[in-house]
């Protein structure tokens, strides 16, 4: 599985704009946004702000780095079920 990161904007509604969408395989997987100073010993780490497909319902805690996130997600995203053709 091929994950690529683009770095995006996101408006959160906090200081928390620095994010990153995470395509697999070049298909949109995931959200993540760096937390700002005002998280205190979390700023820096990484927040899945929004994960689709099998990554859609877990919200786990915040990564303490990318390297740690990306391996979550790839976690996730291997244990999808492959689907089935039409």
């Amino acid at each position: 599985m091929d994950l690529t990161l683009q770095p995006v904007r996101v408006r959160t509604g906090s200081e928390d704009e620095q994010g990153l969408l995470v395509f697999a395989d070049g298909a949109l997987a995931a959200v993540l946004v760096c937390l700002s100073d005002s998280y205190g010993d979390e700023a820096g780490s990484w927040f899945l702000e929004a994960g689709f497909g099998a990554l859609a319902s877990h919200q786990p805690a915040a990564f303490a780095d990318l390297d740690a996130a990306q391996t979550w997600i790839a976690h996730r995203l291997a244990a999808e079920p492959t689907p089935r053709p039409p």
